[in-house]
């Protein structure tokens, strides 16, 4: 088993939690989303300060077997790559 805790930056927790259903997972009651072979939670954390700049963060928290981690770690890498401009 694999846990995995991470805090993503400026990816607000709806569309978080939408990549994770794109992935194709469903999110039971209690905010819980459930994937074959994985779960992970969302947690909304306090805003990053830097300055007078204000950035959203969440905490992912996932927890995967050995089989189910590399495709989930490759696909939502994908998705969470953001290039600046």
């Amino acid at each position: 088993m694999i846990e995995y805790s991470r805090d993503i930056r400026g990816i607000p927790l709806w569309l978080l939690r939408e990549y994770l259903q794109e992935l194709g997972s469903e999110v039971a009651a209690g905010g819980l989303i459930t994937g074959d072979g994985w779960t992970a939670s969302l947690t909304q954390l306090d805003d990053f300060r830097v300055g007078s700049l204000t950035v959203g963060q969440v905490r992912l928290e996932i927890q995967s077997t050995d089989e189910a981690w590399g495709s989930i770690q490759t696909a939502l890498e994908k998705k969470l790559l953001r290039a600046g401009g």
